[in-house]
């Protein structure tokens, strides 16, 4: 079930993509692993940068173009990116599901 833009609230994006981060963990046997919005890739989740490359399909899967992971790390520094969490992650889904327009590629 894809999620409209109507029902793109904070708490439906975080229910979805705590939803993907349990299928692209799911060979680690992580199923009583807590996420929370603070949950960090690296740290908590003990994500790899395929893990985060496998996200990133399954980001597009779900929300199509609108959401560019890519694009958005590009926009971070090294420390940004080793210190992003679940919640900077949803924030950024959310408004790209709400925005009236696609962003053009820059940085």
């Amino acid at each position: 079930m894809n999620v409209s833009i109507e029902e793109a609230t904070p708490k439906v994006v975080f229910e979805e993509i705590t939803r993907m981060l349990r299928k692209v963990l799911a060979e680690y046997d992580v199923d009583d692993l807590e996420i929370t919005r603070t949950s960090t890739f690296q740290g908590d989740l003990e994500m790899e940068s395929i893990d985060l490359v496998t996200l990133a399909g399954e980001l597009e899967q779900r929300y199509g173009r609108r959401v560019n992971f890519a694009e958005f790390i590009a926009d971070l520094d090294l420390e940004q990116i080793i210190a992003l969490n679940v919640g900077s992650l949803v924030d950024y889904v959310a408004v790209s599901l709400n925005s009236g327009s696609d962003q053009p590629a820059g940085g």
